[in-house]
Protein backbone atom coordinates (compact mmCIF):
# COMPACT_ATOMS: atom_id res chain seq x y z
CA UNK A 1 0.00 0.00 0.00
CA UNK A 2 1.51 3.32 -1.05
CA UNK A 3 2.14 5.65 1.86
CA UNK A 4 -0.26 8.51 2.32
CA UNK A 5 0.96 11.85 1.03
CA UNK A 6 2.26 13.79 4.01
CA UNK A 7 2.20 17.19 2.27
CA UNK A 8 0.27 19.92 4.02
CA UNK A 9 -3.20 20.72 2.75
CA UNK A 10 -5.42 23.75 2.90
CA UNK A 11 -7.87 23.45 5.77
CA UNK A 12 -11.51 22.95 4.94
CA UNK A 13 -14.29 23.52 7.47
CA UNK A 14 -16.63 20.52 7.62
CA UNK A 15 -19.40 22.60 9.13
CA UNK A 16 -21.46 24.05 6.34
CA UNK A 17 -24.45 26.32 6.79
CA UNK A 18 -27.59 24.38 6.02
CA UNK A 19 -29.24 27.53 4.67
CA UNK A 20 -31.03 30.40 6.27
CA UNK A 21 -34.32 29.59 8.00
CA UNK A 22 -37.41 31.02 6.40
CA UNK A 23 -38.72 34.09 8.16
CA UNK A 24 -41.95 33.38 9.99
CA UNK A 25 -44.95 34.76 8.18
CA UNK A 26 -47.21 37.06 10.21
CA UNK A 27 -50.72 38.35 9.72
CA UNK A 28 -50.76 42.14 9.43
CA UNK A 29 -53.24 43.64 11.90
CA UNK A 30 -54.00 47.33 12.28
CA UNK A 31 -53.79 48.75 15.80
CA UNK A 32 -57.00 48.05 17.65
CA UNK A 33 -58.28 45.50 15.10
CA UNK A 34 -58.61 41.75 15.58
CA UNK A 35 -57.64 39.39 12.75
CA UNK A 36 -60.65 37.89 11.01
CA UNK A 37 -61.26 34.17 10.58
CA UNK A 38 -59.90 34.15 7.02
CA UNK A 39 -56.59 35.60 8.20
CA UNK A 40 -56.34 33.01 10.97
CA UNK A 41 -57.14 30.18 8.56
CA UNK A 42 -54.51 31.40 6.11
CA UNK A 43 -51.94 31.63 8.90
CA UNK A 44 -52.70 28.06 9.99
CA UNK A 45 -52.33 26.86 6.39
CA UNK A 46 -48.93 28.56 6.15
CA UNK A 47 -47.83 26.87 9.39
CA UNK A 48 -48.93 23.51 8.00
CA UNK A 49 -46.95 24.14 4.80
CA UNK A 50 -43.86 25.01 6.83
CA UNK A 51 -44.24 21.80 8.84
CA UNK A 52 -44.51 19.83 5.59
CA UNK A 53 -41.35 21.49 4.25
CA UNK A 54 -39.46 20.62 7.45
CA UNK A 55 -40.62 17.02 7.17
CA UNK A 56 -39.32 16.80 3.61
CA UNK A 57 -35.81 17.55 4.90
CA UNK A 58 -35.87 14.79 7.53
CA UNK A 59 -34.37 11.47 6.47
CA UNK A 60 -34.57 8.31 8.53
CA UNK A 61 -31.24 6.90 9.63
CA UNK A 62 -30.10 3.72 7.95
CA UNK A 63 -30.98 0.75 10.13
CA UNK A 64 -28.34 -1.83 11.02
CA UNK A 65 -29.77 -4.31 8.53
CA UNK A 66 -29.39 -1.66 5.79
CA UNK A 67 -25.71 -1.05 6.58
CA UNK A 68 -23.34 -3.46 4.84
CA UNK A 69 -20.32 -2.23 6.78
CA UNK A 70 -18.53 0.81 8.20
CA UNK A 71 -14.76 0.34 8.05
CA UNK A 72 -11.67 2.49 8.58
CA UNK A 73 -8.20 1.97 7.11
CA UNK A 74 -4.95 3.73 7.96
CA UNK A 75 -1.22 3.15 8.35
CA UNK A 76 0.47 2.98 11.74
CA UNK A 77 4.26 2.71 11.89
CA UNK A 78 4.12 2.03 8.18
CA UNK A 79 1.80 -0.97 8.52
CA UNK A 80 -1.77 -1.01 7.13
CA UNK A 81 -4.50 -1.25 9.75
CA UNK A 82 -8.18 -2.00 9.12
CA UNK A 83 -10.91 -1.83 11.76
CA UNK A 84 -14.68 -1.83 12.08
CA UNK A 85 -16.46 1.37 13.09
CA UNK A 86 -19.82 1.75 14.82
CA UNK A 87 -23.05 1.55 12.84
CA UNK A 88 -23.96 5.09 13.92
CA UNK A 89 -21.14 6.52 11.80
CA UNK A 90 -22.94 5.31 8.67
CA UNK A 91 -25.48 8.08 9.21
CA UNK A 92 -23.45 11.21 9.94
CA UNK A 93 -20.50 12.54 8.00
CA UNK A 94 -19.33 14.93 10.71
CA UNK A 95 -19.07 12.15 13.30
CA UNK A 96 -17.31 9.93 10.77
CA UNK A 97 -14.70 12.63 10.15
CA UNK A 98 -14.23 13.18 13.88
CA UNK A 99 -13.66 9.46 14.46
CA UNK A 100 -11.19 9.17 11.57
CA UNK A 101 -9.20 12.05 13.03
CA UNK A 102 -8.88 10.13 16.32
CA UNK A 103 -7.19 7.16 14.65
CA UNK A 104 -3.39 6.97 14.98
CA UNK A 105 -2.73 7.05 11.26
CA UNK A 106 0.71 8.11 10.08
CA UNK A 107 -0.90 10.41 7.52
CA UNK A 108 -4.64 10.31 8.08
CA UNK A 109 -7.31 7.66 7.64
CA UNK A 110 -9.97 6.52 5.19
CA UNK A 111 -13.56 5.57 6.03
CA UNK A 112 -15.71 3.26 3.90
CA UNK A 113 -19.51 2.98 4.19
CA UNK A 114 -21.75 0.71 2.11
CA UNK A 115 -25.56 0.81 2.30
CA UNK A 116 -27.97 -1.87 1.00
CA UNK A 117 -25.35 -2.98 -1.53
CA UNK A 118 -26.34 0.05 -3.64
CA UNK A 119 -24.58 3.14 -2.31
CA UNK A 120 -21.13 3.77 -0.91
CA UNK A 121 -19.35 6.71 0.67
CA UNK A 122 -15.58 7.09 0.98
CA UNK A 123 -14.21 9.70 3.39
CA UNK A 124 -10.52 10.52 3.54
CA UNK A 125 -9.21 12.68 6.37
CA UNK A 126 -5.70 14.10 6.62
CA UNK A 127 -5.58 16.66 9.39
CA UNK A 128 -8.03 19.38 8.44
CA UNK A 129 -8.16 18.21 4.84
CA UNK A 130 -11.31 16.19 4.10
CA UNK A 131 -12.17 14.51 0.80
CA UNK A 132 -15.43 12.69 0.13
CA UNK A 133 -16.91 10.56 -2.63
CA UNK A 134 -20.53 9.41 -2.94
CA UNK A 135 -21.09 6.65 -5.49
CA UNK A 136 -24.55 7.89 -6.50
CA UNK A 137 -25.42 11.56 -6.09
CA UNK A 138 -29.16 10.86 -6.22
CA UNK A 139 -28.79 8.88 -2.98
CA UNK A 140 -28.59 12.23 -1.18
CA UNK A 141 -32.39 12.25 -1.34
CA UNK A 142 -32.59 8.97 0.58
CA UNK A 143 -29.73 8.55 3.06
CA UNK A 144 -28.53 10.97 5.78
CA UNK A 145 -24.79 10.49 5.18
CA UNK A 146 -25.30 10.97 1.44
CA UNK A 147 -27.22 14.18 2.16
CA UNK A 148 -24.32 15.25 4.40
CA UNK A 149 -21.92 14.74 1.49
CA UNK A 150 -24.03 16.98 -0.75
CA UNK A 151 -24.25 19.61 1.98
CA UNK A 152 -20.50 19.47 2.61
CA UNK A 153 -19.75 19.88 -1.07
CA UNK A 154 -22.34 22.64 -1.37
CA UNK A 155 -24.12 21.03 -4.31
CA UNK A 156 -27.78 20.42 -5.05
CA UNK A 157 -29.27 16.94 -4.93
CA UNK A 158 -29.38 15.65 -8.52
CA UNK A 159 -32.63 14.88 -10.30
CA UNK A 160 -33.79 11.27 -10.48
CA UNK A 161 -32.70 11.00 -14.12
CA UNK A 162 -29.11 11.70 -13.01
CA UNK A 163 -29.11 8.50 -10.95
CA UNK A 164 -25.77 6.69 -10.66
CA UNK A 165 -23.71 9.84 -11.26
CA UNK A 166 -21.02 10.02 -8.55
CA UNK A 167 -20.61 13.09 -6.38
CA UNK A 168 -17.35 14.29 -4.89
CA UNK A 169 -13.64 13.79 -5.44
CA UNK A 170 -12.84 10.93 -7.82
CA UNK A 171 -9.13 11.57 -7.25
CA UNK A 172 -9.13 11.12 -3.48
CA UNK A 173 -7.17 7.84 -3.69
CA UNK A 174 -4.95 8.70 -6.67
CA UNK A 175 -1.76 8.83 -4.59
CA UNK A 176 -2.56 5.32 -3.31
CA UNK A 177 -2.73 3.88 -6.81
CA UNK A 178 -6.45 4.28 -7.60
CA UNK A 179 -6.87 6.85 -10.36
CA UNK A 180 -10.07 8.64 -11.35
CA UNK A 181 -10.20 6.33 -14.37
CA UNK A 182 -9.96 3.29 -12.06
CA UNK A 183 -12.80 4.53 -9.85
CA UNK A 184 -15.03 5.31 -12.82
CA UNK A 185 -14.41 1.81 -14.14
CA UNK A 186 -15.45 0.29 -10.82
CA UNK A 187 -18.53 2.50 -10.57
CA UNK A 188 -19.58 1.57 -14.10
CA UNK A 189 -19.47 -2.16 -13.35
CA UNK A 190 -23.17 -2.92 -12.91
CA UNK A 191 -22.38 -6.48 -11.83
CA UNK A 192 -20.94 -5.21 -8.55
CA UNK A 193 -22.90 -4.07 -5.52
CA UNK A 194 -21.52 -1.15 -3.53
CA UNK A 195 -20.00 -3.52 -0.95
CA UNK A 196 -18.08 -5.40 -3.64
CA UNK A 197 -17.01 -2.13 -5.24
CA UNK A 198 -15.39 -1.09 -1.98
CA UNK A 199 -13.72 -4.48 -1.65
CA UNK A 200 -12.25 -4.05 -5.13
CA UNK A 201 -11.00 -0.61 -4.14
CA UNK A 202 -9.49 -2.16 -1.00
CA UNK A 203 -7.67 -4.67 -3.21
CA UNK A 204 -6.21 -1.83 -5.27
CA UNK A 205 -4.79 -0.10 -2.17
CA UNK A 206 -3.39 -3.41 -0.91
CA UNK A 207 -5.66 -3.98 2.09
CA UNK A 208 -8.07 -6.44 0.46
CA UNK A 209 -7.60 -9.48 2.76
CA UNK A 210 -7.77 -7.41 5.96
CA UNK A 211 -10.77 -5.48 4.64
CA UNK A 212 -12.73 -8.65 3.80
CA UNK A 213 -11.89 -10.23 7.14
CA UNK A 214 -13.26 -7.25 9.08
CA UNK A 215 -16.32 -6.92 6.83
CA UNK A 216 -17.26 -10.57 7.30
CA UNK A 217 -16.47 -10.77 11.02
CA UNK A 218 -17.93 -7.48 12.25
CA UNK A 219 -20.84 -7.10 9.82
CA UNK A 220 -22.21 -10.58 9.07
CA UNK A 221 -24.95 -10.57 6.44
Amino acid sequence: MTEFDADEYVAFDLDRPAGENKAAQRVSVDDGDEPDDEDLDADEDDDDDDDDDDGDDDLEDAAEDEIDFVIAAYREDGQPQVQALSYELANELEEMVAQLRRLPGDAGAIGFVSLVEEVFVIVRVRGQHVQVLLSDGAAAADWPIARDVADYLGVDIPDAEDEDEPMGDLGLLADLGVSEFDLIGILDNLDLGSDLMLMEIADKINIGPQFRKIAEAAFPS
